[in-house]
């Protein structure tokens, strides 16, 4: 199983939409900014997210894109489909022709792998890694405590 940054890419600027989205339309060009993801790569990816319904987009100025359900609704594993990122463990594309057009003996292992793959990113929505996100920045934020800068909230309680 191969990950490529098309689909790493898909998920953080989701994440980033996710986080920044609800008020007005967010930009791509901010997400550019912020994850540092090309621009023109953001667009391509943005194009298939919104074929899949996953995001909608507004127009001149003020625009930008919005999610077009809700983030709690919207699985990792859509995200990654949908910028037609490949989920194949095997070598065969899952055809079972991997071994001079035969099935190969690790056929079933791998195509086993490509399911637990799915069902785990499916299993994960947007708003979870919004939420976790938000968290992990809370924690590392730093805190003052009696006037001391403490590391962050985790040191401090």
């Amino acid at each position: 199983m191969r990950l490529t940054t098309k689909g790493r890419f898909a998920v953080t600027a989701m994440v980033d939409l996710a986080k920044r989205g609800g008020q007005a339309p967010v930009t791509l060009s901010g997400i550019s900014e912020r994850q540092k993801i090309s621009l023109s790569y953001l667009e391509q990816l943005f194009g298939k997210l919104r074929r899949s319904k996953i995001v909608e987009s507004v127009r001149g100025p003020g625009g930008g894109y919005y999610l077009a359900r809700p983030s709690n609704q919207i699985s990792i594993a859509d995200i990654v489909t949908a910028v037609d990122e490949p989920l194949d463990a095997t070598k065969c594309g899952g055809e079972g022709n991997c071994h001079d057009e035969r099935q190969c003996v690790t056929h079933d292992l791998w195509i086993g792998l490509n399911k637990k793959i799915y069902d785990y990113l499916a299993s994960v929505t947007l708003q979870d890694l919004a939420d976790s996100q938000s968290k992990e920045n809370l924690m590392a934020a730093p805190v003052k405590v009696g006037g001391k800068n403490v590391k962050s909230l985790a040191t401090s309680v």
